[in-house]
């Protein structure tokens, strides 16, 4: 079910698949919403209420003043305590989700019993470093691309490789009926690919709650070799690889899903 907090006058939908399960709180990557793990709650029906929002500037949450990481993880905690889920519960983050869930892991880990970081990176390059243009590899269509055009083929052709697969289930009517609106808008995804940028590690290890790593094994995000340090350095974190490249949450859903059902199992 799709409901909406107001936070300072912003509108912060999130979706709440209910029931008696234990309450997992659960962070899209950029260019996404919510509704991404529709297919993970339905996995864990009966077992795990997966409490999904739209992230500030996504889906059908409203444009925030700014994308940084802090203005993410107190919008998470507001929810939180809106619901008055006060005891402790796993957060799941995918890329950019996963950068905020450890950030909010580390900060509150009063709130968080449980981690999982679905490829997500702990060393994002910064601006002006090789392989740190204002869009990562893949992604340079961002600057280019429409918000909103009077034909839903219009924002495909100009949403790159994400298109069809990621953007077309989730694009928007005008609420005037002139047209079309993308998800998110490019530009709140780019300031928020700079508002991650740096050294991520501080939180990564700032939590002590179990924690698990869905890698997959042809990323072009995650390096193994950060893979294996992010494993090796934090103590009670498990490891589990998928075959596919960055996108396999959606990619390789069966195999995504029986990993986080393994591990929270195991809680």
């Amino acid at each position: 079910m799709r409901n909406t907090l107001t936070i300072d006058g912003r509108a912060l939908s999130y979706l709440d698949s209910g029931g008696t399960g234990r309450p997992l709180l659960a962070l899209h990557g950029g260019l996404s919403e919510g509704a991404a793990f529709d297919g993970l709650a339905a996995a864990l029906a009966g077992r795990w209420r997966v409490i999904a929002p739209d992230q500030r500037g996504h889906g059908d949450s409203d444009r925030a003043p700014h994308y940084r990481t802090e203005g993410f993880v107190a919008d998470a905690v507001a929810l939180l305590d809106h619901l008055g889920l006060d005891a402790p519960l796993p957060v799941l983050g995918y890329s950019l989700g996963g950068i905020n869930a450890a950030h909010l892991a580390a900060a509150h880990p009063g709130r968080i019993s449980a981690l999982i970081n679905a490829e997500s990176t702990v060393e994002v390059p910064l601006a002006g470093a090789p392989g740190a243009g204002q869009a990562p590899a893949g992604f340079e269509f961002l600057h280019t691309m429409r918000y909103t055009a009077a034909t839903r083929e219009e924002l495909l052709e100009a949403a790159g490789p994400v298109g069809s697969q990621f953007v077309a289930p989730a694009l928007r009517p005008l609420p005037d009926g002139t047209g079309w609106r993308l998800p998110f808008h490019p530009q709140d995804v780019l300031d928020a690919i700079a508002g991650v940028r740096g050294d991520h590690w501080d939180a990564w290890l700032g939590s002590h709650c179990p924690a698990l790593l869905i890698h997959a094994t042809h990323s072009a995000s995650l390096p193994q070799a950060t893979a294996d340090a992010m494993v090796a350095r934090r103590p009670a974190t498990a490891y589990e690889a998928v075959e596919g490249d960055h996108f396999v949450p959606f990619t390789r859903p069966d195999a995504f899903h029986a990993a986080v059902e393994k591990f929270l199992s195991g809680l």
